[in-house]
């Protein structure tokens, strides 16, 4: 059996782990090429942390990107954000279809379990509007960030770091080529509100991208929106506001009294947004109250929406099992949502998916315990060393990039867990299951019933 006949029969699951696997190998072989540092030299396992980061659009880093990589180096991370956000798939049927070639069940297939939420005849129409809305999108913000950053750096280096982080912004990546990431603007509205549009705009889904443009050209009826594209809609919303709430409360006023309450929910709003899936900052994150921390933990744990750049377990998960509790309470024998009753099965998924993301991440952050010395770094003194890799572990499922400065502290078996964190929450933490048990139960033995109390 030949090598494309053996990958024309992966199932799609396989497929898109092994796409980002590959797109991650060769990421890190050229990373470790000597022009891509200004050293000449990085670490193999560094390598492969920043490939992984950048190809799951992640954005934690072990070195700083702006004085660490060369401009070349900077190139191919930057090529393997935009890769790793639109998906290798994508990128690949994208390219067949343009060059007129077939693509194959399994490709197709692929695309609909990366894309769609429902069977769809429309699958490379779909996959022409998300490459063709994506670099539409990062043009504009390219464009925004370049008039911005024209008036303190010279134009070509003006448009070379829009372009960069206006890629990093939409695949809700959070490199930046800053050290501070972007706390040197937090009061910069312009800058502030074209990074939080793309980065929103990423995050919510290209499936719902989808939709809302055929809604605006009207070749669907108005007000006929799926319940997939109302829910991730209103969630977002519900979380970036609830977020900013919570964050502006917890913080409060700085003790220099300097912001004024404009300044303070700009940032506040700022932090809400990003916190889910991006990465960037505008505030010292290691400086925050662990209150504050922790609740930014669980927006990490949520993510980003189906379909989209970011990972977590997603904001339909968070309003599926919102949803069912209520109505397991009401004694409602069916979870609805906007008028629509949701499949049992689908219910089913979303809370394993969450008891299992849970218990990967404990697993992650015990490992990390056993390995990391418990004194020593500034963020580990000041929030414990508990908090401080649980939000390191969240973050890097979540695909987020936050981070309190540990990342770089971590020992060698420490970036590998991180590694596999990242890798499973961009490729989806039931993909892993699927690869590991199947999809269907075939086994088992049935018994009579007998209850068990709980609660």
């Amino acid at each position: 059996m030949t090598l494309r006949t053996k990958i024309l029969k992966m199932h799609p699951a396989n497929l898109v782990l092994a796409s980002f696997v590959l797109a991650i190998a060769l990421a890190t072989f050229l990373l470790k090429l000597p022009i891509s540092t200004r050293a000449g030299h990085i670490d193999w396992i560094d390598a492969l942390f920043t490939a992984t980061s950048a190809v799951c659009v992640t954005g934690l880093v072990v070195v700083d990107t702006g004085s660490y990589f060369t401009v070349f180096g900077q190139g191919v991370i930057i090529a393997f954000i935009q890769m790793g956000g639109l998906g290798v798939m994508t990128i690949s049927v994208a390219l067949f279809q343009y060059l007129g070639r077939s693509v194959s069940i399994r490709h197709r297939m692929a695309m609909q379990d990366l894309f769609a939420h429902t069977p769809r005849e429309d699958i490379f129409s779909l996959v022409k509007s998300i490459v063709l809305f994506t670099f539409g999108a990062e043009a504009v913000g390219a464009v925004l960030l370049t008039v911005h950053w024209s008036h303190e750096l010279p134009f070509l280096q003006a448009m070379y770091t829009a372009g960069f982080h206006a890629i990093s912004a939409f695949c809700n990546a959070g490199f930046a080529l800053f050290p501070d990431s972007m706390m040197r603007y937090n009061d910069d509205i312009f800058l502030n509100t074209t990074v939080c549009g793309l980065i929103v705009i990423g995050g919510i889904g290209f499936p719902v991208l989808y939709e809302l443009q055929c809604w605006v050209r009207h070749k669907q009826k108005k007000g006929r929106l799926s319940v997939q594209t109302k829910t991730v809609l209103l969630t977002t919303l519900i979380l970036i506001v609830t977020g900013a709430l919570m964050f502006a409360f917890l913080e409060g006023r700085p003790p220099s009294n300097t912001r004024s309450w404009a300044h303070q929910i700009m940032i506040a709003v700022f932090q809400s947004i990003t916190c889910r899936t991006a990465g960037f900052n505008t505030v010292d994150i290691a400086s925050l109250k662990d209150s504050t921390l922790a609740m930014m933990t669980f927006l990490m744990f949520i993510g980003a929406s189906p379909g989209s750049c970011g990972g977590g377990v997603k904001t339909t998960t968070l309003a599926l099992l919102s949803a069912f509790t209520i109505d397991r309470m009401m004694r409602r024998k069916r979870v609805n949502i906007f008028k629509k009753s949701i499949p049992p099965e689908t219910v089913t998924r979303s809370v394993s998916l969450v008891l299992v993301s849970m218990a990967v991440i404990g697993g992650v952050v015990f490992l990390l315990l056993m390995g990391t010395p418990a004194s020593g770094n500034e963020a580990v003194e000041a929030h414990g060393s508990f908090l401080v890799l649980l939000f390191e572990t969240v973050s890097a499922f979540g695909t987020v990039g936050l981070s309190l400065g540990v990342t770089s502290a971590l020992n060698t078996w420490g970036k590998f867990w991180i590694i596999s964190m990242m890798i499973m929450g961009r490729v989806g933490i039931l993909t892993f299951a699927y690869i590991i048990a199947g999809t269907k139960a075939v086994k088992g033995v049935e018994y009579s019933e007998e209850n068990l109390m709980i609660g």
